[in-house]
């Protein structure tokens, strides 16, 4: 074989790779991971299960795979300027039907493909997590939270509510509709964006 004829074939490798990986994103979304299967992939590829299984010796690798090449690599610490940044991020997944679905096959994995939940922590880690913790706080100290609120404590009651969202909420939810839920969960969290608590009432005067 010579050199050009090499060369020619990596192109077509490399499009086997996107349609492999777009097939068993497609498959996993609609189906969840159990009900996913290489031979199906294969056909909806367009390529054989040998040419599957040389890059993927069975299916959680390829599940791994596809969740990795979903997220694209984000970047490990990302900037967020402040509470309104973070939940214009939040608000952007909420109402986009195929992450919904996609977050949702995720959290359905838990159990039984629990390795696609590693990949997925690994992708956005403990780093992303520090980030927002670290705009809660600036926000706190700001005034825009109770001067007692913990951080770590007010993200996980916000990414509960986010998953409440997803469990309860159709797909067809709008950018509008997910940024009325998150505010309201905010309000009730004490959040005011112009950094103002409302003082607790004084106790009336005895005579």
């Amino acid at each position: 074989m010579g050199i050009d004829e090499r060369a020619a074939g990596r192109p077509r490798s490399r499009e086997a790779d996107v349609a492999i990986l777009d097939a068993a994103l497609d498959l996993f979304i609609e189906r969840g991971a159990e009900a996913t299967s290489i031979e199906q992939v294969a056909r909806r590829a367009g390529v054989t299960r040998a040419t599957v299984y040389r890059r993927f010796p069975d299916k959680t690798q390829l599940l791994v795979a596809t969740i990795e090449a979903a997220y694209a690599e984000p970047l490990p610490t990302p900037e967020i300027h402040d509470v309104e940044h973070m939940l214009a991020g939040w608000v952007s997944v909420l109402s986009d039907p195929r992450q919904r679905r996609l977050l949702r096959r995720l959290y359905g994995a838990i159990e039984d493909y629990p390795e696609l939940v590693h990949a997925y922590q690994k992708l956005f880690g403990q780093q992303r997590a520090q980030v927002r913790r670290s705009v809660l706080e600036r926000a706190r100290d700001r005034g825009q939270f109770p001067a007692d609120t913990a951080p770590e404590v007010l993200l996980n009651l916000l990414i509960g509510a986010g998953w409440q969202h997803l469990a309860i909420h159709p797909d067809t939810c709008t950018a509008a509709e997910a940024e009325e839920f998150l505010r309201a969960v905010l309000h009730q969290l004490g959040y005011r964006p112009d950094g103002h608590q409302q003082q607790p009432a004084e106790p009336p005067v005895k005579e």
